[in-house]
């Protein structure tokens, strides 16, 4: 990321996605005010309509956790350097991430201070001060943060130092309850993937190699990008009696011994919007699911005639009544701009439905609608208006979600072979599935010679059964879903 003063200049328009989808990406974010370089290397600054996705995503992930259960709280973002050393296996996979506070003013701190990069050690250390029978279990919480991660390649919302997120930290009596928990909040991630950003996702386990630093075992959603790079959208972790050994976590249970405590931790983070461009972006820029969309109808009054005293009003009343039946409206009624430049600016801003009105749509009690996936126009009566907005937004947002799961039927292969595996993977071909024998060193190789992954490893794979594996040619223990990913 730049330098202050390296800052490029606003780009005044859109690389085509055929041209180069990565310069396409920032400039999207970027022109449609999501997101801006900061003067601090790596950090992004979220500018109000990004932020506004970002509540909205946040509202409709915190009912889902409150439906579960789970209530909020906040843990410090300063971690003490001896609380991270507890759990050797997690500090080692953090340790090039991690950013240290040394001094506190002018002196220099007895002990270092990590910002966070994942509350695993607080929370932990603050668990096995709140647990000492098993009547105190289960802990269900969840906090809203920012964490900080030391990345040396950043690009807005996919990948910078600073981040906002949400995670999971759960305490269990019993590990049939941890691993429960943690198929739970994966399904919750799913559903919320799908059902709110219109984005599918594959959700599975990942390989040893691959899990969080510190889990027993990690469980993912991978999104399919129109570029042909899979997306991790979301992780959920058993963590086993891992940390609660670490910290010390112990309760009396019920036949009066002493156990330590079984956990989990799970998270999603804004890099959510940033899947949400690539699954559905196009060279216009930004189309927003309605369900997430600051604004889902912007309406453009044409500006004819005495407009302010006989177009404006009804424009407004519209306004009025599309707000009271819960639709987030914006009235564009600047006359600084013209229409077509508000078409095209509310196009790359990816409002879903934009409703046109003039003086002869009001003679003939009328508006025209005009949807922003497939841009097509229909001329719609005044009466009954709201009910056909909210069918609309209804009828975009599932067309979303079936075009995204098309684009990735279309673009997930199989191979048999490594020679085909390798055919198959030149460019960015999306999902290769691939029978593997489960051998980390398989895996290791692969990516060395493809740059690809494996993403996980499905609920609903099919099985490997009489298939060799992909690379060395060993007996087949599962199938994999191989991507080059962000």
């Amino acid at each position: 990321m730049a330098n202050e003063t390296e800052i490029p200049d606003l780009p005044s328009e859109i690389t085509p996605q055929s041209q180069d989808f990565a310069r396409w990406y920032i400039d999207v974010v970027r022109r449609a005010e999501l997101a801006d370089y900061s003067p601090v290397k790596g950090c992004m600054v979220i500018r109000p309509y990004g932020y506004a996705i970002w509540e909205l995503m946040q509202q409709a992930l915190d009912r889902r956790f409150k439906a579960t259960g789970h209530v909020n709280a906040y843990f410090p973002l300063l971690i003490p350097e001896s609380l991270l050393k507890k759990e050797a296996e997690h500090v080692e996979g953090f340790a090039p991430e991690v950013a240290w506070v040394t001094h506190g003013g002018n002196e220099e701190l007895e002990e270092r201070l990590v910002i966070r990069p994942t509350s695993e050690t607080i929370i932990g250390t603050m668990y096995a001060k709140w647990v000492q029978s098993w009547r105190d279990l289960p802990i269900l919480i969840n906090q809203w943060a920012n964490v900080v991660r030391w990345e040396k390649v950043t690009r807005l919302f996919l990948r910078t130092t600073e981040f906002l997120w949400q995670e999971g930290h759960t305490a269990h009596e019993t590990a049939e309850e941890a691993q429960e928990e943690t198929l739970k909040m994966l399904a919750v991630y799913k559903d919320f993937a799908e059902t709110e950003l219109a984005m599918p996702v594959v959700d599975g386990e990942k390989t040893q190699s691959e899990k969080f630093a510190g889990a027993v075992r990690t469980y993912s959603i991978e999104a399919l990008m129109r570029d042909g790079r899979a997306l991790q959208a979301g992780t959920s972790h058993n963590l086993g009696q891992n940390f609660a050994k670490g910290y010390d976590i112990k309760f009396q249970a019920r036949d009066k011994s002493v156990q330590y405590a079984w956990t989990t931790s799970w998270g999603v983070s804004t890099r959510m919007i940033g899947g949400v461009i690539m699954t559905h972006g196009d060279d216009g820029g930004l189309i927003l699911p309605p369900r997430i969309a600051p604004y889902q109808v912007v309406i453009v009054p044409i500006p004819r005639g005495n407009w302010k005293e006989t177009v404006l009003p009804r424009a407004q009343a519209i306004r009025d009544e599309l707000t009271a039946r819960g639709v987030r409206v914006m009235l564009d009624d600047r006359d600084s701009q013209t229409p077509g430049w508000k078409f095209n600016e509310w196009e790359l801003r990816g409002v879903p439905l934009r409703l046109e009105i003039g003086p002869k749509d009001i003679e003939k009690s009328q508006v025209v609608l005009a949807r922003r996936d497939t841009r097509e126009k229909a001329f719609v009566p005044m009466e009954g208006l709201a009910d056909a907005v909210v069918q609309r937004l209804d009828a975009i947002q599932l067309a979303l979600y079936e075009r995204a799961v098309q684009f990735r039927t279309e673009h997930t292969s199989d191979a048999d072979t490594y020679d085909a595996f390798k055919s198959t993977m030149e460019g960015r071909p999306g999902f290769v599935v691939s029978p593997w024998c489960g051998d980390a060193t398989c895996e290791a190789q692969i990516k060395a010679d493809t740059q690809a992954t494996i993403r996980n490893i499905p609920f609903t794979v099919s099985p490997a059964t009489g298939k060799t594996c992909v690379r060395c040619g060993a007996a087949a223990t599962t199938h994999a879903w191989f991507a080059k990913s962000y």
